[in-house]
């Protein structure tokens, strides 16, 4: 194994943490510096990592020791800062979604390309046993032909827990672009690209009320729809309905459901990389629980860059994430506009991710 390959994060807020878990003491990566304009917190999270720097953004992009940088930004600053990263010339693996639009999001792969850097993106959830080991089952045969799914994502709002809610409602933000990510990326991996959607939205209500920390009880105004509904059209025939609420106060359905010729899947939370994967096969009783038999055991969030430096065929690919920001922008297109509407984009099934126990993916090391 050669030297780790050297990372710079942007953004050391609370999502860094959960990468870090992965990264910190990973022997592929060595986390080299970190920036934030909060330089107090940058400082922070960098005195936990050995040998890693606190540093301007500026100064970051420009260390040519480092060969990719973690875009843990929030949203609408994603597509600025991977930009000036490939303009130094590095790789990026960033947070979802890909950009807070499809121009920008276009722009970053391009300019990519042109750079001959790869660009990879979160979601990488469906990179762990719960996604994959519904993607084996379904590879297997054992539902039969794959014809429809139904994806759920419902609760009260984020402003409830998180002290600083407001990008949640603003442009960038909402239920699909922040959640839908995981649904859409896992119905992919599940049933392959999508060539349309048909989509309604609603905003019933103009301002949020924060609920816990040093700004509760400060109202948060409310730019995005709130909720939002719709049915994909997969390449394969197959028919998705999705559903993204941030105006629901519990569901009893099931995250994904899969349904087939000869079977049923019950698929867990895309966003968790763990969970029970059953099957209702035709003419059986109950439902059944499948064994993991697919994907990175015990993963956590980073193990798709990890997969990006590592992988013969990277999976969490900046091409998926377009390809995903195309059809929840085309869901809200829709919506708006009271049609169905084609995606300008498409997207490879990534290819199913190995049984990989933890001892295994952690040792694997990095491209140089």
């Amino acid at each position: 194994m050669g030297e780790p390959h050297r990372i710079g994060i942007v953004g050391a807020g609370w999502i860094s943490g959960a990468y870090l878990k992965t990264l910190r003491d990973h022997p592929a990566v060595a986390v080299a510096a970190v920036a934030d304009l909060d330089e107090a917190r940058a400082v922070t999270v960098a005195e936990g990592i050995p040998g890693c720097r606190p540093l301007p953004v500026g100064d970051l992009l420009d260390d040519n020791s480092l060969g990719t940088v973690l875009n843990l930004t929030v949203p609408s600053a994603h597509a600025s800062v991977a930009l000036d990263a490939i303009a130094h010339r590095k790789q990026v693996y960033g947070e979802k979604p890909l950009a807070a639009d499809m121009p920008a999001a276009r722009t970053v792969l391009e300019r990519a390309v042109d750079a001959g850097v790869t660009v990879g993106c979160a979601p990488d959830t469906v990179l762990g046993t719960g996604v994959q080991t519904a993607r084996a089952t379904i590879d297997a045969g054992l539902i039969g032909r794959p014809l429809s799914a139904v994806a759920v994502m419902a609760t009260p709002g984020h402003e409830r827990w998180h002290h600083n809610p407001d990008f949640y409602y603003r442009p960038g933000g909402g239920p699909l672009l922040d959640m839908g990510p995981y649904y859409l990326t896992a119905l992919v991996h599940l049933l392959g690209p999508i060539v349309a959607v048909t989509g309604a939205a609603s905003r019933p209500r103009l301002t949020r009320v924060i609920g816990t920390g040093p700004r509760a009880g400060e109202r948060v105004p409310v730019e995005v729809d709130t909720h939002v509904t719709g049915v994909l059209h997969h390449a394969s025939g197959a028919l998705s309905t999705i559903t993204t609420s941030f105006d629901a106060v519990r569901t009893t359905a099931a995250p994904i459901e899969v349904h087939g010729e000869t079977g049923s899947l019950a698929v867990p939370d895309p966003n968790y990389f763990a969970g029970e994967v059953r099957l209702f096969e035709l003419g059986g009783t109950e439902w059944r629980v499948v064994p993991p038999s697919a994907g990175y055991v015990d993963a956590a969030r980073g193990v798709g860059l990890l997969d990006m430096l590592a992988a013969p065929s990277p999976r969490a690919t900046g091409a998926l994430a377009l390809h995903v920001l195309d059809a929840m922008t085309a869901l809200l297109r829709s919506a708006d506009e009271g049609r169905r509407v084609d995606l300008s984009t498409t997207a490879e099934r990534p290819g199913l991710v190995p049984l990989t126990p933890v001892a295994t993916w952690r040792s694997q090391a990095g491209r140089p």
